[in-house]
């Protein structure tokens, strides 16, 4: 199993910035996938940002050249750094961690709680 432990989210006025943290624990694959979900009332859980075990990245539309995901392999971190932050991107953003299990041949999905990230003025 895998636990992912989330950190960095709060209050920003627009315009600001945040950065978001997650570490992975547990039984961790070499080969996976890291990212970072949203939701925002009344709203689908979209993906915002994600990133394989080689660098390969993907964004959202909404953020690309806003926001930033990277890693810390030796910690099995990813972090989501956030500029230029806007009213829209107001919603609970959640990790997730994947890798494939051979042994019982399905992809396993893990979640973080979540952590609120507001913009407001």
């Amino acid at each position: 199993q895998v636990q992912l432990v989330e950190s960095g989210g709060g209050l920003v006025q627009p315009g600001g910035s945040l950065r978001l943290s997650c570490a992975a624990s547990g039984s961790i694959f070499s080969i996976n996938v890291m990212g970072w979900y949203r939701q925002a009332p009344g709203k689908q859980r979209e993906l915002v940002a994600r990133i394989t075990n080689t660098g390969s990245t993907n964004y959202a539309g909404s953020v690309k050249g806003r926001f930033t995901i990277s890693r810390a392999s030796a910690k099995n971190t990813v972090t989501l750094q956030m500029n230029s932050l806007m009213p829209e991107d107001t919603a609970v953003y959640y990790c997730n961690y994947n890798h494939w299990d051979d042994r019982s041949r399905a992809t396993r999905d893990f979640w973080g709680q979540g952590t609120q990230v507001t913009v407001s003025s």
